[in-house]
């Protein structure tokens, strides 16, 4: 999918769960942690996949993070305290800002700055950050294949995630999609932080939530049906 100077809508993807890598410096501090870092609390499994899938199929640059979720939380804002996981939060105070220096400002300035260059460039931008959710919770189960998370707020965006889930219940009815589920659209993370830098009829931030039991099963076809879909709302 391309896009000419004249499009009105362009498409960034981002992954910030992609994987569980802890930096070599720091690993003593997951000495024995290796199934927590293999678990949904360490990454989002099959995300990265999504994410490169669509980049592909779709024709569109992918920012993503690799480090573990627990090393430091790269959907998270600095002043969070869930930033940090029980691995971190007992570091000093300045080595814990040098970590975000290094791990986790990177990825949140690539992102501004792409977002910033299309807007500049007259575009509104659709921003999507892939993500994927454990089919069980505390002993609940989640009751969606597809969540689709946006500010209820603003209008552009509520519209954006209905049209979108319109086009993959037509692709695929045995999809149950949901919105704001099974996370709040408006809680802290990477698109509440963009919402703050720019106006809806500029920004439209939604975040894919995929239930991780897809990756064990018709996987490859609903990474293709996301595409599809995702093709039919952004022409």
């Amino acid at each position: 999918m391309r896009h000419s100077a004249a499009s009105r809508d362009v498409l960034i993807l981002t992954c910030e769960h992609g994987g569980n890598a802890v930096p070599r410096a720091y690993a003593h501090l997951f000495r024995g942690a290796k199934a927590q870092l293999e678990s949904h609390r360490g990454w989002d499994p099959g995300a990265l996949t999504l994410a490169r899938h669509l980049a592909k199929a779709l024709d569109r640059p992918l920012l993503a993070v690799t480090v573990s979720r627990l090393f430091v939380e790269s959907n998270r804002s600095p002043t969070n305290h869930r930033i940090w996981s029980d691995f971190t939060k007992g570091l000093p105070r300045e080595e814990r800002q040098r970590i975000l220096e290094r791990w986790w400002r990177p990825h949140r300035q690539a992102v501004e700055e792409a977002v910033a260059a299309e807007i500049r460039r007259g575009r509104r931008v659709v921003h999507v950050a892939v993500h994927s959710f454990t089919p069980v919770l505390d002993g609940e189960e989640r009751n969606a294949e597809i969540g689709l998370l946006y500010d209820s707020r603003r209008k552009q965006e509520g519209r954006f995630s209905r049209a979108w889930g319109r086009a993959l219940h037509g692709i695929d009815p045995s999809l149950r999609v949901r919105y704001n589920y099974p996370y709040a659209g408006m809680a802290d993370g990477l698109t509440t932080w963009m919402r703050r830098i720019h106006p809806e009829s500029r920004y439209v931030g939604v975040e894919l939530e995929i239930n991780q039991s897809l990756v064990a099963s018709r996987w490859r076809q609903v990474q293709r049906e996301i595409a599809e879909s995702l093709r039919a709302v952004i022409p």
